[in-house]
């Protein structure tokens, strides 16, 4: 019995096109004046000193800077970038230059579910910070309260096996009671591995391939 659901965001509760359209480009245009007014501050600097471990060597900040400005442009899953780019649009969505999309399909039935007792999460590579804003700045209002909790990179990565048996014990729950809803099939597959039950979501005229998970055009389609 399905005690608890975990969903993906790019292409399972948000359009691609608003992550690659909205959020990425207004990450980037306002990266650099971001983090030359913020370096001192505590967390922008904890950031920063990621990006240089990750890189190897010590960085200035303007170094920092085009590492992040690649990061970007390559559509890098790192940590650090991840925590920044949650720090902008943290800004972005307080200003209401934009607000969350989330399907309309989505939200129904995350209340639904909600409703029916069950225990939601979010599992994406996005930053936890990135992911209570777009919920909690979204189209339909603030969804924050429907969650129990949230995931992101630093659990480890999301086509990687540890990872959802780290999620699966940080709530406590044996794979086999948790639902893991992605558009994306490795992560379905490394889920699937773990002992959880999956459905791939295949949105906006996209095509599945050919289908190791149960799929679906909508969340309506899906009965934990």
């Amino acid at each position: 019995m399905t005690r608890a659901v975990i969903t993906d965001i790019e292409g399972t509760t948000t359009s691609i096109s608003f992550v690659f359209d909205v959020l990425f480009p207004y990450a980037r245009t306002h990266l650099a004046d971001f983090v030359r007014a913020n370096a001192a501050d505590p967390a922008v600097t904890e950031q920063l000193d990621a990006v240089a471990a990750e890189v190897g060597r010590r960085l200035t900040v303007e170094q920092a800077i085009e590492h992040l400005h690649a990061w970007i442009d390559a559509d890098k899953k790192l940590t650090p970038l991840k925590a920044l780019q949650g720090m902008i649009w943290q800004a972005g969505y307080r200003n209401g230059d934009f607000t969350g999309h989330v399907y309309p399909d989505a939200v129904a039935q995350l209340r639904a579910w909600h409703g029916a007792g069950l225990d939601l999460y979010v599992y994406s590579s996005g930053s936890v910070q990135a992911q209570k804003l777009l919920f909690g700045y979204s189209d339909a209002g603030d969804l924050t309260p429907l969650f129990s909790g949230y995931f992101d990179t630093r659990v480890g990565p999301k086509r990687e096996v540890t990872s959802y048996q780290a999620i699966s014990q940080r709530m406590g729950l044996p794979g086999n009671q948790i639902l893991f809803l992605s558009d994306i099939v490795e992560e379905l597959d490394a889920a699937k591995a773990a002992g959880m039950d999956t459905v791939q979501l295949v949105r906006d005229g996209e095509t599945g391939g050919a289908p190791r998970h149960p799929q679906v055009r909508d969340f309506n389609a899906i009965q934990p």
